[in-house]
C-alpha cells in the first residue's frame, strides 16, 4: 500500500511538472497570436506548435510507464465544499477559482465532455463518417484548388509589394552632374562666359583684361543725336521794371 502510495505522489509531481510546462508554452503562443499577430510568420508559429507537442509526447509517454498507477481507476471526490472564498485555493489555481462550491464541482471533477457538446461532437463525427470516399475525394480536391488560389493571390500580392518598395527606394536622377559643374564654375570663377555685343565701341577695355560697359546715361549725353529737343513753352512772360510805389 505505501508502495503504490509512493509511485501515485511521484506521479502527481511528474505530472505537475509537466503540466506546468505545457501551459507555458500555451500562454506563450496565446500571446503571441493576441499581441504580435502583424509580426509573427509561419515557421515562428510552427516551432511554438511543435514545442505544445513535445510537452503532450512527454506528458503521454509519463502515462505509459510501468510504475504509473492505473488512474481511470481512481475517483475524485470533494471533502469540503463552502462558497466563501478560499486563499489556498486561490493561490494554486492563480485566481481563476476563488471558491469550491456546488456550483463550479461538476465542471472541474467532470470525466466526461458536457451533453451538449457531446451530442454535437458524436453529431459531427456521423456526419464524417456518412460521407462516401468519391464525396471526401472531391471536397479534398476542391479544397486543395481554393488554397492554392489563395496561396497563388498571396504571392503575386508579395512581388508588387516588393517591387513598389524597391522603387519606392530607387531615387530617379533630376540633374545632370557635367551641366552642374559648369554652372557652378560660371558662376563662382567666371569659366566659359563670353560677352557679345553688336557695336565694339560701347566696351572699353580695362587694365585686368575685363570689358566695362558704360553708363547708358552718359552715353545719351554724349551722343548728339540721342539728346532730347527741347520743347518750346506756350506761355510767354512778360517783366516790366516799375519804378512807381504799388500804393500811388
Amino acid at each position: 500500500m505505501q508502495r503504490d502510495e509512493k509511485h501515485m505522489e511521484m506521479f502527481i509531481e511528474n505530472s505537475l511538472i509537466k503540466l506546468k510546462d505545457l501551459k507555458v508554452a500555451i500562454g506563450q503562443m496565446c500571446h503571441k497570436i493576441e499581441f504580435e499577430y502583424e509580426t509573427i510568420n509561419w515557421p515562428t508559429f510552427l516551432d511554438n506548435f511543435a514545442l505544445i507537442s513535445s510537452h503532450l509526447a512527454g506528458l503521454s509517454k509519463l502515462l505509459a510507464l510501468e510504475y504509473t498507477p492505473p488512474i481511470r481507476n481512481l475517483a475524485v471526490l470533494p471533502l469540503h465544499l463552502s462558497p466563501d472564498p478560499d486563499e489556498h485555493l486561490i493561490q494554486i489555481t492563480e485566481g481563476r477559482l476563488p471558491t469550491f462550491a456546488a456550483e463550479v464541482v461538476p465542471d472541474y471533477l467532470r470525466t466526461k465532455p458536457d451533453p451538449a457538446a457531446e451530442n454535437r461532437m458524436n453529431l459531427h463525427e456521423a456526419k464524417a463518417n456518412a460521407i462516401t470516399n468519391d464525396a471526401a475525394s472531391k471536397q479534398e480536391a476542391q479544397f486543395k484548388k481554393i488554397v492554392t488560389h489563395i496561396g497563388e493571390l498571396i504571392t503575386k500580392m508579395k512581388e508588387e509589394w516588393e517591387m513598389e518598395s524597391l522603387h519606392r527606394n530607387l531615387r530617379t536622377e533630376t540633374c545632370n552632374q557635367n551641366d552642374t559643374q559648369i554652372l557652378m564654375k560660371a558662376v563662382g570663377m567666371g569659366i566659359g562666359l563670353s560677352l557679345k555685343t553688336n557695336t565694339p565701341a560701347m566696351l572699353m577695355q580695362q587694365p585686368g583684361g575685363m570689358a566695362r560697359v558704360p553708363n547708358p546715361v552718359q552715353m545719351a549725353a554724349s551722343s548728339p543725336g540721342m539728346q532730347m529737343n527741347k520743347m518750346p513753352s506756350s506761355i510767354k512772360t512778360n517783366i516790366k521794371a516799375a519804378n512807381l510805389h504799388p500804393y500811388r
